[in-house]
């Protein structure tokens, strides 16, 4: 029994701390929560129509927001296929409804039902109607009805999660294989933004701008991610053939990232991209998940593969575990650390890439920090800083627990201060965790 509950701690551990975060937040957030765009048109549309006349007059009211407006187009779009008569729409601010109710009243409209949703329901321009606009009669002043949900649990607020951790998680493919080597890569932050500024620079300079088409974004990425792959190579290479140690190297090709980027972008922001460049990282696709979050499993599928079932998996791990024994047996030692720091650079461009998509820019202040997160994702997911232990999807969870608390704290009104504290804190659990699992072992 001792010996399972061994296994399950050693296998699964990460895995049981994720849902038990998402069970303390989602205790944390239960409350009474609102419809908001489609699902509060289809809960609202049966409401304008009980009790209602033939073809009755409506007056749809929503603010200037991206989920209001799309309330208003599928509130319109249901009623209309009901038959409700004449539909009226007002997007704005409550001096707008006001407008909107006088113009009505002059026109000597009857309305039957004024329809909301749980924002604009409270304003004070609606009431009293009979008495200000006679005109319009007593009409039903209708918002969605309110049910009680954890805020944590909401379907945006988890695809929120698996999006904004995207860039991170990628990175981390890349990262979990040079620390499976017993080696550090500090340079993928400044990677990321050198990347996001290539790859918008090539757009600007020579795709069209503004203009730019499918063809020309797609070779830009390309172009991206091929450089912070070189300059992953060059770490890779320094560190092998001189033998200089992964924390200064990466140190070095940080700054060296991060002045290259403000030097392509002189110092600005690079913003004259098409909206199309959203697509990676804001579209959706799939009953709506985020095709960064697509993107990310596809690549976490692959490097599990290529771990678990390819000789390059098998001598990441192998090089880690004993640098000297894998060199006696055979393993190219240096050609394998060189490729895992070419992917580490791939990946990171591949991050900036997905983050100028985001941001519909390009920066060379993105990235800040980023590399601390992507090794505390790595680390927190169970991959030995010392080498050799380690898997992929313990990454992927270790990401996700990072976002988790962070979406959390977030949810439940802890201010960013405090939430270092808290990230600091785990991160440093995480890595004496790592400690303390390596003296049992060296003890058996």
């Amino acid at each position: 029994m001792k010996n399972a509950a061994r296994f399950l701690l050693a296998e699964y551990g990460m895995l049981l701390v994720l849902l038990l975060l998402g069970a303390l937040f989602s205790w944390l957030t239960f409350g009474e929560q609102h419809p908001e765009g489609a699902a509060a048109a289809r809960q609202l549309t049966t409401h304008v129509l009980e009790d209602a006349p033939a073809n009755p007059a409506v007056l749809i009211v929503a603010r200037d927001t991206e989920k209001d407006t799309e309330f208003a187009i599928s509130l319109r779009e249901s009623l209309e296929a009901a038959g409700a008569g004449r539909i009226e729409v007002v997007h704005g601010q409550p001096a707008d409804a006001r407008r909107a109710l006088e113009s009505l009243d002059a026109a000597g409209a009857k309305l039957h039902a004024i329809a909301c949703n749980e924002a604009t329901s409270g304003w004070s321009v609606f009431s009293g109607i009979p008495e200000k606009y006679p005109a319009l009669g007593d009409p039903r002043l209708l918002s969605p009805r309110a049910h009680r949900w954890p805020a944590f649990l909401k379907r945006d607020n988890l695809l929120n999660i698996a999006n904004q951790i995207a860039v991170i998680a990628i990175v981390a493919i890349g990262m979990t294989m040079v620390i499976l080597t017993a080696g550090i890569d500090l340079s993928v932050g400044s990677l990321i933004a050198f990347s996001a500024v290539v790859c918008t620079w090539c757009i600007r300079e020579f795709g069209g701008g503004l203009e730019a088409g499918a063809g020309s974004m797609i070779l830009s990425a390309a172009a991206a991610i091929l450089v912070c792959a070189l300059l992953g190579g060059f770490s890779g290479t320094m560190i092998t053939a001189f033998s200089i140690p992964p924390f200064i190297t990466t140190l070095a090709m940080m700054l060296v990232a991060s002045g290259l980027a403000f030097i392509v972008a002189e110092g600005q922001s690079i913003y004259q991209l098409p909206d199309e460049i959203t697509w990676l990282g804001r579209g959706a696709n799939l009953g709506g998940i985020p095709n960064a979050v697509v993107l990310m499993v596809l690549l976490y599928l692959a490097a599990q593969a290529v771990m678990t079932r390819t000789l390059l998996g098998r001598y990441i791990y192998a090089v880690g575990g004993n640098r000297e024994a894998a060199f006696l047996s055979g393993v190219p030692v240096k050609r394998v650390l060189l490729v895992t720091y070419i992917l580490c650079g791939a990946l990171a461009g591949l991050g900036g890439v997905i983050l100028a998509s985001q941001l519909k820019s390009g920066s060379p202040t993105y990235g800040l920090m980023y590399e601390l997160y992507v090794i505390a994702a790595v680390v927190v997911g169970g991959t030995s800083l010392s080498g050799g232990r380690g898997k992929i999807f313990g990454t992927l969870i270790g990401a996700f627990i990072i976002a988790v608390i962070q979406n959390g704290m977030n949810l439940t009104g802890i201010e960013s201060y405090t939430q270092k504290v808290v990230l600091g804190l785990v991160i440093l659990g995480a890595v004496l965790l790592d400690r303390l699992k390596a003296k049992v072992a060296q003890t058996k």
